[in-house]
Order: structure tokens, then sequence, then C-alpha cells
């Protein structure tokens, strides 16, 4: 036909938009555009009610919303995937090397410290908002990864390795921050059972049990322990993860088949979910100054100064006293404008700001509009940056370059 060249020019982008690491990230703004629509639309009530309607009394179970077993529990997945990751990448990946990790280690800590900082500086002076230093603490991994997906090969290898290894140490730092800040009154007995369990699954490690399923049952009994026991449900995610094998006895990666088996699932619709019901902020009686009130404004300058100037500082320090080196054959205006995509909190700043503020629905609103809006910012600044700055000879080659 005579058309199809043209059919294909259009059908091109399109294609590789969903066979690149792009996708996750346009999904995550697809979600959280839909979620802000639904939630300012006419049908905001039966959304609201959908999420935070009682299924059944507390009484016969904690999660007794759709809200609480996606945050409580689906979300348990997710970090289930994360745990998986980083002891993969403990064992076997970048973070394995101490010489390839001693940067994105420093930069991650950086990275955290940095936005707490700024947060504190302009939310600190109220103590009802003190709790939400670590909102901004957090760089979502599929979000970043997006934009620079959207760049195709512009950006070099090693500055995507940087990037990815700098999120997955946020990841870890996210979760200790969780565990340690954010746990409510510990229930002793519930806490014992939990030890015991992930006793026994690190037992069956010891002794090379080698089947995914006496794992899924344990994981599933110590998610349930802990989440009576007054830690947060979803940190069984992560610990549960800690013990799956490397190895099976044929040689094989249990872990890494488990994570791939998994991985699609949490990005297309654990996280997605998750989004879709978090990101949902009615906009409706508020002005320039609740959009400038001290936690939104203190939440995006975190994610958008905060970020950036703690880990191109830590970076440049680094490099400068030899204590590690930057990137590979990158610029320090690429390493920048990465560096402003790590402001993008999307995922874990939602989960965060949802625990600073339990029983507080306005705070948690203000804590999403700032997450949102220095989200948005930091990806369109980065991109910008990255796109002015990055020209290396491959680029040409890419066939998902819009613009080649």
């Amino acid at each position: 036909m005579a058309n199809t060249p043209i059919i294909r020019a259009v059908v091109r982008p399109f294609k590789a938009l969903f066979i690149s690491d792009a996708f996750e990230g346009v999904l995550l703004i697809a979600v959280a555009a839909a979620a802000m629509f639904v939630a300012n639309s006419a049908v905001a009530d039966s959304y609201h009610h959908l999420f935070h309607g009682e299924l059944f009394p507390s009484a016969t179970f904690k999660l007794n919303t759709l809200h609480l077993w996606i945050n409580d529990g689906l979300m348990a997945i997710f970090f289930f995937v994360v745990g998986l990751e980083v002891k993969r990448e403990l064992i076997v990946g970048n973070l394995s090397d101490p010489k390839q990790r001693t940067l994105p280690v420093l930069a991650a800590i950086a990275g955290m410290a940095a936005p707490a900082l700024v947060y504190t500086l302009i939310a600190g002076g109220e103590p009802n908002l003190v709790r939400g230093w670590a909102i901004p603490a957090a760089t979502d991994i599929a979000f970043a990864m997006g934009v620079v997906g959207l760049l195709g090969t512009r950006v070099p290898a090693p500055l995507r390795l940087f990037l990815l290894t700098v999120a997955i140490v946020d990841d870890i730092g996210a979760v200790m921050i969780i565990a340690v800040f954010f746990t409510a009154n510990i229930k002793l007995i519930w806490l014992i059972g939990s030890i015991l369990v992930l006793g026994a699954m690190i037992a069956m490690n010891r002794i090379k049990v080698d089947r995914i399923w006496p794992y899924i049952f344990a994981a599933i009994v110590l998610w349930y322990c802990v989440l009576n026991s007054g830690v947060h449900a979803t940190i069984a995610g992560v610990l549960a993860a800690l013990t799956i094998p490397m190895h099976r006895r044929d040689g094989n990666s249990l872990l890494e088949n488990i994570e791939h088996g998994l991985v699609g699932w949490n990005a297309y619709l654990v996280v997605p979910l998750f989004g879709f019901a978090n990101a949902g902020v009615a906009l409706a009686g508020m002005g320039l100054p609740e959009l400038l009130a001290p936690l939104p404004l203190a939440v995006a300058s975190g994610l958008v100064v905060g970020k950036q100037v703690g880990i191109f500082t830590c970076v440049y320090l680094a490099d400068k006293l030899n204590i590690a080196k930057k990137p590979d054959g990158c610029s320090w205006p690429e390493v920048w404008g990465v560096c402003i995509l790590c402001g993008i909190g999307f995922t874990m700043s939602l989960f965060i700001g949802e625990l600073a503020f339990p029983q507080y629905r306005l705070l948690i609103d203000e804590a999403k509009i700032g997450i949102l809006t220095g989200s948005l910012i930091s990806a369109i600044l980065g991109y910008i940056v990255l796109r002015m700055t990055t020209t290396h000879p491959d680029e040409k080659d890419d066939p998902y370059d819009p613009v080649v």
C-alpha cells in the first residue's frame, strides 16, 4: 500500500515508547493526571468512597478500606520487588563493587539529607509539619528513568547507570526511614512472631530450600505478623525478599526469576493503582495562598532545590577531592541534568506523605500538591537540561528519538 511508509512513520514512535524505558514514566504521569481529573470532577465523591469507604468494621480487620489494602497490602509487593532488586545489586550488581558504589551511595545520602534540610528550613517552624521532613527525600526510579528513556541514547550509559544506582540506594534509605521513624506502638507478641517467621525464612535459605512456594507462604505470614506488630506492614516485603536465595541447586537464579516474574505486575498494576488511589487531590477552594502554604512549598522546594543541590555538590566534591570520579565521559552539565531528575519523587514520596500525617487529610493533600508540583518541575527541567547538553555521537543512530 502506498501509505504504508506514512503509517509506519506515525506508529513507530508509539511502538518505541511501549518497548523503551520511557513507558513506565509516561504511565505514571497519565495515572497521576487521571487521579487529579477524577478527584476534581463530578464523580469525585464516588472516587473518594471507592478508596476510603469502609468495607467492614475495623474491629473485623484493620485493613477495612480499599485504600488501606492498596497501601499496606498491595504495596508490600512493591517493597518485595525493591528488596529483590537491592539484594541482587549488592551481590552481583553495581553495589557489589566498592569502587562503583562509593559515588552513588554518597550522592544518595546527600540527596536525602539536603531535601530534608530544605524542607525543615521552610516548614520546620510549625511543629505539626515537622513529621513531613522525609517526604522529599525519595527518588522515583520508574519516573526518572522514564524521562531519561524519552531522550533515547542521547544520555550516555554511565550516566543512566549512575541515576539508577542512586535511585536504588535512595530506596534503601526510604525503607530505613519508614522502619525507624514511622513505626507505631509496638505490640511485642506480634513482633516476636515476625522475628520467628523471618528466622524460619532465613533457615530455609541456609538449608537451600530452592522452591518458591514455601517462601511465598512464609512471606504472607510474615506480612500478617508485621501488620499487627506496629511496624509498617510493607517492611515485611523487603525483609522477605532478602531471604530469597540467589541461586537454585541447578545454577539458575531463583531471585532473578522471581524478580523478572513480578517486575511487570509491579510496574503496570501495583504502582499505577497506588498512584491512582493516592495522587487525587481536590483543588476546589484552593487558591495561590493554599498552594504556597509552608507544607507544599517545603516539599516542592526539597525536591526541586534540595535534591539537585545535594547530589550535584556531593558528586562535584567527591570528584575534586579524588574520593570518587564522576561518570566516565560525562560533562558537568549532563551530571547536573541527571541530578535534577533525582527530584522526581512520586511513589515513595506519596507513600511517606500518607505515613507522616495520619488522620490529617488536609496535610496529606497539601503534601501531594507539593510532591506532584516538585516532581513535574524536576521532570521538565531535567529533560530540558539533558536535551540541551547531551550531544553524544550515537544519538543519530537512535531509532526511537522522535527528533532525529
